[in-house]
């Protein structure tokens, strides 16, 4: 029988009886897969493991199997999900990771990417997304930038249900975005870059924090020691498996402007430089947009500038903003410090503390102009 020779061969470890069938409902249903039903000594091309109790010899098995050429590849199951698990699932060469209750879906990505590794297509292969990233920069230290940046993210969840978003702290050092969010996190990108060679989407989104918004969150490095671990292709590595993962991922990259930062600019496809009316700030703003302009990139239509903390009645007019940077401002969110400052000293989002409320609306709208049905408003005040 030429069966092994045509379709990939699975072998399942499972002791829960309901795990183990609806991972033998899901890998017969994919195609091209078969489940191996023989001894553990038989070579297998995907071993399907699970791990509860004992996972230090588990991992040891996994490993010693993998060496041995016995087993190509191992998936990971368990009702555990936890930080220390999913790294040393990680460092033990695991590609993918699988919850408990069996999320049928989630098998089904697995397998149909253990067939993309392997050169076995089908046609029935799911589209990779192709979600935008949009990157904030600051033009000057204080200007709100976290505070834009999350709320737009929490704005994007709220204002289509459908659609996926992450928010990735680039801000250095010390980002607060767990902060602005009263999130408990386990992870940074710092540990996820430092192993980025074996990290898939399944390890990155059980490694994210997801906020009751529905924003999922990736901090920066609670320490210096953590910190310049990364490289232009690790970070680039990431954000495509973000872009692969999420509709919209959101970076706040503070006032940071140095090789990381500008492979993010290169990859971003809305870049929001924020400011506030007065003249040190327009002053920066108009360096980076000449600074980008001798880069070549981003490039001029992706950038969209954010005046933050507007007033009407501004010692500098909207009209001499524009004039002093040469350029359109894109929006307008209104002035509201009592406000934005109750919403980050409570850990929570504008639209938790003022839904209704002109700095609330202001981003909700600006988040509009991002979907099907988006809005043709430049600003709004």
């Amino acid at each position: 029988m030429d069966m092994a020779e045509s379709t990939v061969s699975v072998r399942l470890g499972i002791r829960n009886e309901k795990a183990r069938k609806d991972l033998e409902e899901v890998i017969l249903s994919t195609g091209g897969f078969h489940i191996q039903m023989s001894i553990d000594s038989d070579p297998c091309d995907l071993l399907i493991l699970e791990t509860e109790d004992d996972s230090a010899k588990d991992f040891q098995l996994i490993q010693k199997l993998q060496a041995s050429g016995k087993v190509k590849e191992v998936f990971l199951t368990s009702p555990r999900l936890e930080p220390d698990l999913l790294l040393q699932a990680l460092r033990a060469g695991v590609k993918e990771f699988l919850s408990q209750p069996i999320n049928r879906e989630e098998v089904r990505t697995g397998l149909i990417k253990f067939r993309e590794r392997r050169g076995v297509l089908q046609h029935k292969d799911i589209e990779k997304k192709k979600g935008k990233i949009i990157h904030f920069i600051s033009s000057k230290g204080g200007v709100g930038t976290t505070t834009i940046a999350v709320n737009l993210a929490a704005s994007l969840c709220q204002s289509n249900g459908s659609s996926s978003v992450a928010l990735i702290d680039m801000s250095l050092p010390f980002g607060q975005i767990p902060i602005f969010l009263n999130t408990e996190t386990s992870f940074n990108w710092g540990e996820v870059l430092r192993n980025i060679s074996r990290v898939d989407e399944t390890f990155l989104m059980g490694v994210l924090s997801k906020h009751s918004s529905g924003v999922h969150v990736l901090p920066s490095p609670a320490t210096l020691d953590e910190v310049n671990v990364e490289t232009p292709e690790m970070i680039e590595k990431l954000l495509s498996l973000m872009r692969n993962l999420f509709d919209f991922t959101l970076v706040d990259g503070g006032q940071r402007l140095d090789d990381v930062s500008l492979r993010i600019l290169e990859m971003s496809d809305t870049v929001f430089m924020v400011t506030i009316l007065n003249l040190p700030c327009l002053t920066n703003t108009k360096k980076l947009l000449w600074t980008f302009q001798k880069l070549g990139f981003p490039p001029r239509e992706a950038i969209r500038i954010i005046a933050n903390r507007y007033q009407k009645k501004s010692s500098i007019s909207l009209k001499e903003a524009e004039e002093a940077v040469s350029e359109k401002i894109h929006w307008l969110v209104a002035n509201d410090y009592h406000l934005t400052m109750s919403a980050i000293n409570q850990g929570k989002t504008i639209s938790e503390v003022a839904s209704g409320s002109e700095v609330d609306k202001s981003l909700k709208e600006l988040a509009g102009t991002f979907l099907p049905q988006g809005q043709k408003k430049r600003f709004r005040i």
